[in-house]
């Protein structure tokens, strides 16, 4: 066994949470990872893991071996970007993981220029509107709509995504434009349950003056694509980010409302996990982002 290679099966095992989960990572066989990591006990003359058939968990000398092993890790691969420098273009595999209506939507139209531009890179990407561990699905970059509570995760900013008020002409035409906020509270709104404020909508005013309306729904949905279509269909008035209804807005399935009044606006991050290093791929990948999406 090579030292790296027992670095890195001992790391995997412990950021997955198994020798299952670290082997579909290292791409080896369980019992492949089974024997690096005894390898690694008998040179070391200390146990890095207590086994039951139930669970697997860190020894005291397991957990001072990975919180040594994991910058060892991070310092050899910058020194081999170091050696290499723009001699060898990035490589490996990319986990990207977002939400599915932002990946299906803005993403995968850009990825293909994306992978031209980096040949060597093959990209893994993850659609799910559930939040990750990072560290155990082994997720190189996250990118997330909204805001970021890990602090074990670092955040680069990439874009500020608005969200816009609008309804279909035919519902607007039906039961009145609203002209002021206070006027939302006779319409029926459409409830997008992944945003926080729940029924409370807050409207901004030209001179920064916030309004929270206390809006009436009778419906609430966790995708908001199926707001978008809902309130093209009539279903009354939808808060919903902008690059969603841009085509919807441009063709006159929706119309905005309240014109000369915002409301939220949303982060766009790109998130990794906290370590001194980050991976040429993905520096290269989250550069992408900022040149195709940064404002």
């Amino acid at each position: 066994m090579d030292t790296l290679d027992g670095i890195k099966t001992v790391i995997a095992v412990v950021e997955t949470g198994s020798f299952t989960a670290a082997s579909e990572r290292l791409a080896m066989s369980k019992a492949l990872v089974s024997k690096y990591v005894a390898e690694v006990e008998a040179q070391l003359g200390a146990r890095l893991f207590n086994r039951s058939t139930r669970r697997l968990a860190l020894t005291e000398a397991g957990q001072r071996y990975y919180d040594s092993a994991l910058p060892l890790l991070s310092e050899f691969s910058e020194l081999v970007d170091n050696v290499t420098g723009e001699q060898t273009s990035p490589r490996g595999n990319l986990r990207i993981s977002t939400s599915v209506t932002f990946g299906d939507t803005m993403l995968s139209p850009k990825l293909p220029a994306f992978l031209a531009r980096f040949p060597d890179i093959n990209v893994d990407l993850q659609l799910t509107d559930r939040m990750i561990d990072m560290l155990e699905e082994a997720v190189d970059v996250v990118i997330r709509i909204g805001s970021v509570d890990d602090s074990s995760l670092i955040a680069r900013k990439i874009a500020d995504f608005p969200l816009t008020l609008c309804a279909s002409p035919q519902y607007l035409a039906t039961h009145g434009h609203p002209r002021k906020p206070q006027d939302i509270n006779q319409h029926n709104c459409i409830i997008d349950s992944n945003f926080r404020i729940g029924k409370q909508w807050p409207v901004i005013d030209s001179n920064g003056k916030t309004e929270i309306i206390s809006v009436k729904s009778n419906v609430a949905v966790n995708s908001p694509r199926a707001v978008k279509a809902m309130a093209i269909s009539g279903g009354g008035i939808a808060l919903i980010p902008h690059f969603i209804i841009k085509d919807a807005l441009d063709s006159g399935a929706l119309e905005e409302v309240l014109l000369g009044y915002s409301t939220l606006t949303f982060g766009m991050f790109a998130i990794y996990p906290h370590r001194r290093y980050l991976p040429k791929k993905s520096r290269c990948f989250i550069d992408f982002l900022i040149a195709e999406f940064g404002t």
